[in-house]
């Protein structure tokens, strides 16, 4: 692609060079001339505001830790003179903001990397990063600011430091810094949340939450030497958990008007840098692809990954949503009740669902509280809110929030992540899909037993493990359906109550090449059935009582191209009948 050059004056839009994908440190973006977009202007509008303690949540790859590094380089006393860095940006059109620059000690850690798998090596690893810092200002050993007991405190400061010292290291540090330099300190603490998500998705959150509630107290609460705070993660932690000690936070969450056009893009920002790199003729198909995301009034805010990975390639791909595991959503949707299902399969067909949000993300309730998980896929960027209903007026003690996919990358990666649930059982999954296409019973019951048998396990993974029931398994098996045989045929779903039952119905786009199909799913039950081939007969019968072929026949749909199966489920074994 070729070089972008500065095309336009548009308030914060700086075009400059070529795109450079993953710099986070602002010196090397700006020494090295890449392209970047001026958001110096939330240096001034955080200063001029005046709050103690921020907290700003985004999702991933939202310019979060890029602006920690811009916050830092504007102030602290490591880049004192180096105003060249913020030449020609917003922020160096005041003479009492250029007065600033380089003038106040400053603490900077991020947790960003901090993701492993039990609480031994989380802890050890934060242990790592503060004595990191402390080494950082180890010339304040050699000067008169600290005492001979002082001093020996510093000493501690090594991996195997004792949880009191770590608790204080936050605090001791900045009245340490703050003596030597006669300035209070300015604290930035990046990707704050992520080992609290890695201790939810492996189990140590109560550790966690004892270790970090009594760092963040002594850091950010009882702190006289500590002058402002920010810290950003993608949650807001629910403040029962890590803050419940912190009265002087200011919450700002994708809701909130503060900051909207300070992290991520504008469309005016995105379609002023497509024009720049020649690709103005791609502005509908970007917005389609990218937009979405809302931040209090802002609409139509992109991500910057995605933005910056198609500037420089030029091609569609799920670039944002591509960028990590994404363990802890697959795990919530996976290992979800029924109505979670049920629910995501309303969001995969495009349609929008009604749910209360709640922003304060209590992570020991993801397993319980369906809202909860939704309200985390809202805080990750991966729903974004349509409307909002206030059902206060009628007496409703829950407002309601519409929501549905962001955007276009969004869906794909859903699709992508329910394809891939299906993995391990490899070539029996697409063998029982074309078995069912084309109606070959034997290998459609060969394949679906082979694909219980290797992922039933993998869907039954909630709190209390089912030995017999299979609820977990069909309902994402149909979310497989819904989305390997999408284009094909539009699948819709009975959900009339009855338990351990699920109705299909696959309605073909070329009546005259496919077969409708309906299928019935149902579990054996000892005491109603002798036999899975009654289950069967029961599941059949209630296709015909229920006469779910009424609405096939009136499209015009013969009777004949209409095939009806019976799925009879006990724990892993399936039997398939007509």
């Amino acid at each position: 692609m070729e070089n972008l050059k500065a095309t336009t004056n548009i308030n914060t839009v700086n075009l400059t060079n070529t795109v450079g994908i993953g710099i986070q440190d602002f010196s090397e973006l700006r020494e090295n001339h890449k392209f970047y977009i001026d958001k110096t202007s939330f240096i001034k509008e955080w200063w001029e505001n005046g709050d103690s303690v921020t907290l700003i949540t985004r999702p991933r790859r939202f310019g979060k830790t890029l602006n920690m590094s811009m916050v830092e380089e504007f102030f602290s006393v490591d880049y004192a003179g180096r105003g060249d860095l913020f030449e020609g940006l917003s922020i160096w059109e005041e003479e009492k903001f250029r007065k600033l620059q380089g003038t106040y000690p400053v603490i900077s850690l991020s947790f960003a990397r901090v993701k492993d798998t039990d609480y031994e090596s989380t802890a050890y690893h934060i242990r790592e990063l503060l004595m990191k810092e402390y080494e950082k200002y180890c010339f304040l050993m050699d000067s008169d600011v600290l005492s001979d007991v002082e001093k020996a405190y510093y000493q501690r400061m090594r991996e195997d430091m004792k949880t009191l010292d770590v608790s204080m290291s936050l605090h001791n540090l900045s009245d340490f810094i703050s003596r030597y330099y006669g300035k209070k300190v300015i604290i930035l603490l990046d990707e704050y949340d992520t080992p609290m998500q890695e201790a939810y998705v492996h189990g140590f959150w109560d550790e966690m939450v004892a270790f970090i509630r009594s760092l963040f107290n002594s850091t950010f609460k009882t702190n006289p030497y500590m002058g402002w705070a920010i810290m950003t993660g993608i949650t807001r932690v629910s403040k029962e958990s890590v803050f419940s000690d912190l009265n002087n936070l200011k919450v700002v969450t994708t809701t909130s008007d503060e900051y909207a056009t300070s992290f991520g893009f504008t469309e005016e920002e995105v379609f002023a840098a497509l024009d720049a790199g020649g690709l103005g003729e791609e502005k509908q198909k970007v917005k389609e692809w990218y937009d979405g995301f809302v931040f209090g009034e802002h609409r139509d805010i992109y991500n910057p990954w995605s933005i910056l990975n198609f500037l420089d390639t030029g091609k569609y791909q799920t670039y944002w949503a591509n960028t990590s595991s994404n363990s802890l959503v697959g795990k919530l949707i996976r290992r979800g009740d029924r109505q979670v299902k049920l629910t995501f399969e309303q969001l995969l067909q495009g349609k929008t669902i009604k749910c209360p949000i709640d922003e304060q993300i209590v992570y020991n309730q993801l397993d319980e509280n369906e809202a909860a998980i939704w309200s985390l896929l809202v805080a990750s960027g991966y729903l974004k809110v349509i409307s909002y209903e206030d059902l206060l007026l009628v007496g409703d003690a829950e407002p309601l929030y519409e929501l549905t996919f962001t955007n276009y990358e969004v869906r794909r990666m859903f699709y992508s992540m329910v394809r891939g649930w299906f993995a391990r059982a490899g070539a029996d999954y697409n063998d029982f899909v074309k078995a069912l296409l084309i109606g070959d019973l034997d290998s459609m019951n060969e394949y679906m037993n082979e694909v219980a048998l290797k992922i039933f396990s993998y869907f039954d993974t909630g709190s209390n493990p089912s030995k017999v029931q299979p609820e977990r398994f069909y309902h994402g098996f149909v979310l497989g359906l819904l989305v390997d045989l999408k284009g094909r045929y539009h699948m819709t779903s009975n959900r009339e109550s009855g338990f351990g039952r699920y109705d299909i119905m696959l309605e073909p786009v070329k009546p005259e090449q496919d077969d409708a199909i309906i299928i019935e799913f149902k579990v054996f039950h000892p005491k109603k059935e002798q036999s899975m081939e009654e289950t069967i007969a029961a599941a059949l019968n209630q296709i015909e009582k229920k006469q779910y072929e009424a609405d096939l026949i009136a499209k015009g749909i013969p009777k004949d191209k209409i095939r009806k199966y019976g799925f009879a489920f006990e724990g892993k074994n399936v039997l398939i009948g007509v």
